[in-house]
């Protein structure tokens, strides 16, 4: 393989299509806090002054939709009518209805490990050495930038003509043994208020978001030394942004939800969608596994891919590339994890504890790649009573089957 250059990009909280799966998946947290045996599918348009809020419920309690949906873009950051977009005043539609009883026959089993795949589909999992996450540097890079910028934004100290709205893309070189040497080129395009320049613009992303990205990781402080071109808002101008700017539906940001761009995607997003969906469930089983592999030394890179039919509890395939970095052959590294790891929905379920109202935080910065932590979250029932809740966040990213792995693999 000769040296190549590889790109990856992320969008922030405030970005269109990013509000939208925030939205859906705050009302699916929203289901689950008050029933956890809730089927939702939810989805989300959002444009000028309007969202609208569609989709199938199977659910024992009630949900206040237009109270989460104002919640959710106020934590955002569209709180000023100049935005054309925002919390209190836009008008919300709320299509949501009961789901297929043909799907729910499928899913619904007395004997829950005989659950059925809420959907047929093939889902990635993805995990590489590249960074202490186990995540493409190109995304983590990508990621960091737009989440450490939204962080300035809301602190509200410097930079204070930010808005919402806001793009990274990160290119890094790779040398001919896949090793990533330098960065090359980082694109940022961040809204602002209209009396700010873009050489102003420009300057404080040089010297206040880079030295404050540059401090969150050494390697990023390394990378960031180094010769690269940066490119600050290249149309000149971005003003007009949000939901006023470009409608944003729910997922439709599925590969700066995942690996950007590494790795493989089946096309199924996630937000909105109950565990009982494997389009979300097997992803999370599937990242979960390739990072535990990779973290026991089993190989430097892996993807695994699960697929299911409707209605069936055992996956139809699993099959496992470790592009050529595996200690054994993938055939028996697929064989292995057959036999380690059961991936029944229900048993999924279970093993992340994928039925806590865990889903809004995965909304935005991406579903992989993030600290797995217990937070406190606080919801509104249908009497008006706060319920507090302790949740465990991106349960698929702990490293609790290193040693089982290196059990099996005699490592």
């Amino acid at each position: 393989m000769k040296k190549y250059l590889f790109s990856s990009e992320s969008v922030s909280e405030g970005h269109p299509d990013k509000v939208a799966d925030q939205i859906s998946d705050a009302v699916l947290d929203n289901f689950l806090a008050q029933d956890p045996d809730s089927h939702v599918a939810c989805e989300t348009l959002v444009t000028t002054g309007q969202v609208i809020v569609a989709g199938e419920v199977k659910a024992k309690c009630y949900v206040d939709i237009p109270s989460v949906v104002r919640q959710t873009i106020k934590r955002i950051g569209y709180n000023k009518a100049e935005y054309m977009f925002e919390a209190n005043s836009c008008g919300i539609l709320q299509a949501l209805h009961e789901q297929s009883a043909d799907i729910d026959m499928g899913v619904s089993k007395q004997q829950k490990l005989e659950q059925g795949a809420g959907d047929q589909g093939m889902m990635f999992g993805y995990a590489t050495t590249e960074t202490e996450s186990f995540m493409p540097l190109t995304l983590d890079l990508a990621h960091t930038l737009v989440y450490t910028l939204a962080h300035i934004r809301k602190e509200g100290k410097q930079m204070t003509y930010l808005r919402p709205d806001t793009k990274s893309q990160v290119t890094i070189e790779y040398n001919d043994h896949n090793e990533p040497v330098r960065l090359h080129t980082i694109v940022l395009s961040t809204q602002h208020d209209p009396d700010v320049s873009q050489s102003q613009i420009e300057n404080d992303i040089r010297h206040i978001l880079l030295p404050e990205v540059a401090k969150r990781d050494k390697r990023y402080g390394e990378l960031l030394q180094g010769d690269f071109a940066l490119l600050v808002n290249p149309t000149g101008q971005f003003v007009i942004g949000g939901p006023h700017g470009d409608t944003g539906l729910t997922g439709r940001k599925i590969i700066v939800d995942t690996y950007g761009g590494r790795g493989a995607h089946g096309g199924g997003a996630f937000s909105g969608k109950d565990p009982s969906k494997v389009d979300r469930s097997a992803a999370y089983m599937a990242r979960y596994i390739a990072k535990n592999m990779v973290a026991a030394g089993v190989a430097k890179e892996m993807l695994v891919q699960i697929s299911y039919a409707i209605g069936v509890a055992q996956p139809v395939s699993l099959c496992v590339n470790t592009y050529g970095t595996g200690i054994v052959p993938d055939d028996v590294i697929a064989d292995k994890i057959s036999a380690l790891f059961d991936l029944r929905p229900y048993a999924i379920e279970q093993t992340l504890k994928l039925r806590q109202p865990m889903y809004e935080e995965t909304a935005s910065y991406g579903h992989f790649g993030r600290k797995n932590v217990v937070v406190k979250k606080t919801f509104i029932n249908e009497n008006g009573e706060c319920i507090t809740r302790d949740v465990e966040l991106f349960t698929w990213e702990k490293l609790d089957r290193v040693e089982d792995i290196k059990q099996a693999f005699g490592l």
